[in-house]
């Protein structure tokens, strides 16, 4: 969700009037998969125990424990319904399923890599659990995956707005965080994007050698 729909002023009150609560359910509902700037009351948190108005080890936790509960939440509707959902989704964008499917497929070789670094990149913090979870990624392994991630960026959040916060202004901060979000996230999209495009040339290249040995093959009498 974008800060414009939310002034960085009502963020910054929230996290004042609901302290730990505030962190702890702002990134357990964007990790459910719901779009609100969980990261950004994160980063209040950190902020505001940098001033000395909360308790560092306290916002780590509330946010430690948000991020790996919320993945949690979205990775279970992700694997109960999620890849149905996405083909709707896909009909609606003119999506071919062909290429969801490849999609998946990417995100599945590279399930744990993803669950542990996306929360460091923008839209995929939010969707990275349900799309493990229509992976079918292993359970087990997503736990421990989604609790290290959320352990690493937590801290890195925390300890960001903890102490640059206090010689750099939490909104520079912000837009710092959100900028190196975007750009992962389109390396992230390149990245992809080349796969399926090697994909469909591998398939066309494998279509057009199955035609080619058929029509050299001779009829038989």
């Amino acid at each position: 969700m974008s800060l414009d729909l939310i002034p960085l002023e009502t963020l910054q009150q929230i996290a004042q009037d609901y302290g730990y609560w505030s962190v702890f359910l702002g990134i357990m509902l964007e990790n459910t998969g719901i779009p609100i700037p969980g990261e950004t009351i994160t980063l209040a948190g950190g902020f505001l125990a940098g001033s000395g108005e909360l308790d560092y080890w306290m916002v780590l936790g509330s946010a430690i424990a948000g991020a790996v509960i919320g993945d949690n939440i979205g990775y279970w509707i992700g694997r109960n319904g999620g890849w149905a959902l996405l083909l709707r989704l896909g009909r609606l964008f003119r999506i071919r399923e062909e290429q969801l499917i490849s999609v998946r497929d990417q995100f599945s070789q590279n399930a744990a890599r993803a669950v542990f670094l996306g929360r460091f990149v923008a839209l995929l913090r939010i969707f990275a659990g349900p799309l493990a979870g229509i992976a079918q990624m292993p359970y087990g392994k997503f736990f421990v995956c989604n609790l290290a991630g959320a352990a690493v960026w937590a801290s890195v959040m925390v300890s960001l707005s903890y102490f640059v916060g206090q010689v750099v202004p939490l909104e520079q901060l912000i837009t710092w965080t959100a900028q190196l979000g975007v750009l992962a996230l389109l390396g992230v999209v390149a990245w992809i994007g080349r796969a399926i495009w090697l994909d469909s040339r591998i398939r066309q290249s494998s279509k057009t050698t199955s035609a080619e040995a058929a029509c050299e093959t001779p009829s038989s009498h």
